[in-house]
């Protein structure tokens, strides 16, 4: 149930706009809405783009360079070179414990995977990377998926590919005025037609002045549930999709306690990207 203090209020002696009177009308009908602080500034958008557009740069980096026999340590040394080279810092670095500058999840790690000198890509394995990165205080976060050798089993292709198809979806799904629950629907439907778990312990969120904000972006759900989205909101998504259940848990060997596994150690895929929605659908920011 929604606090009974409203979370949207009209600018005072201004008139109401077209976003206000929108707002307003879904909050009167027991919605959860957004804070006026989740609405960016054109400034703090196209800070967020550039951020977005250097993180991108980032991932360039590594998928120029990656290849069966490197280290998931040597993808780490390539993001921590490209944010000294372009003035930017790794937000990933030292976040609640992490030790290393980006994410590199392998098969069925599902997320936060730790880069490591002892973990050797190899042909067939399919990774996740991971980058977030702050440049003069606004964030980019995006990630890709990487097939070593640039062949793997059938199953595992799919999965890829099936994984990229609900972020595509997600992002479809998403209009303004929308609400999360439209997102999480359309990637959940997908993603069980091929009978794969869709990852229901992490999620998406909102993302610009800080790594993590509100709201969170669930991957699946009901259409009309979730918070409403406005026009000037960014936020991530970025679905988790196993090939079999989609519980997880987390890795009792990792010192860190962050690296996260599929429930049946089946593989796991994501992709992301940063999105700004917009008056017509979202925007990339990410690319």
């Amino acid at each position: 149930m929604l606090n009974k203090k409203k979370r949207w209020h009209a600018i005072s002696g201004q008139p109401l706009t077209e976003l206000d009177e929108k707002v307003m009308y879904w909050e009167s009908k027991g919605k959860l809405v957004p804070t006026r602080n989740m609405v960016r500034t054109p400034e703090q958008i196209e800070g967020i783009r550039v951020a977005g557009k250097l993180n991108t740069g980032c991932l360039d980096a590594v998928e120029a360079a990656i290849h069966p026999g490197m280290t998931t340590q040597e993808i780490d040394d390539i993001c921590m070179k490209y944010c000294e080279e372009n003035n930017c810092h790794p937000s990933c670095l030292n976040y609640e414990g992490f030790p290393k500058s980006v994410c590199t999840s392998i098969n069925e790690v599902v997320c936060h995977g730790i880069p490591k000198k002892e973990d050797v890509l190899q042909v067939g394995d399919i990774v996740n990377v991971d980058m977030t990165l702050d440049y003069n205080g606004y964030y980019g976060d995006a990630s890709r998926m990487f097939i070593i050798g640039g062949k793997t089993t059938p199953e595992k292709e799919q999965l890829v590919r099936v994984t990229k198809e609900c972020l595509e979806i997600g992002a479809e799904a998403a209009k303004p005025y929308c609400f999360v629950g439209d997102i999480g629907h359309a990637i959940q439907k997908h993603a069980e037609k091929y009978g794969y778990g869709v990852v229901r312990d992490l999620c998406g969120h909102g993302v610009g002045l800080s790594m993590h904000e509100a709201p969170e972006i669930l991957h699946y759900g009901h259409k009309g549930t979730g918070m409403l989205l406005v026009p000037g909101m960014v936020f991530t998504i970025e679905p988790m999709i196993n090939m079999g259940t989609w519980k997880v848990y987390i890795d009792a060997d990792d010192p860190y306690g962050w690296e996260v596994i599929s429930g049946d150690e089946k593989p796991s895929a994501q992709w992301e990207h940063t999105f700004l929605m917009t008056e017509t659908g979202v925007e990339i920011l990410s690319r």
